[in-house]
């Protein structure tokens, strides 16, 4: 669950956290140029779908790793679950 929730709910809502504070802070500072502008949920939404993204490639290209081996999926012995996991490839001898 807090995989999911750093992985793609929290780059999705930070472009529309970071904009109400900057509203919040213009208007409490009464900053110049401080009209604030239509809410602009359009562009939000693309900008959360874009960090979204990147932040999916990041996790997948940069921090995966493959394994050689034979995946084994999950299955029950004397009636206790094993989880799946990768048996290693012994190498081939010559």
């Amino acid at each position: 669950m807090s995989r999911m929730i750093l992985t793609i709910l929290l780059p999705f809502v930070l472009p529309t956290v970071l904009y109400l504070a900057w509203t919040a802070a213009a208007q409490k500072f009464e900053l110049p140029g401080s009209e604030l502008p239509a809410f602009p949920f359009p562009w939000l939404l693309v900008a959360g779908v874009v960090l979204v993204a990147l932040t999916l490639f990041v996790f997948d290209v940069h921090y995966g790793r493959s394994q050689e081996g034979t995946y084994v999926a999950p299955h029950t012995e004397n009636g206790r679950v094993v989880p799946g996991h990768i048996v290693p490839d012994t190498p081939a001898r010559p």
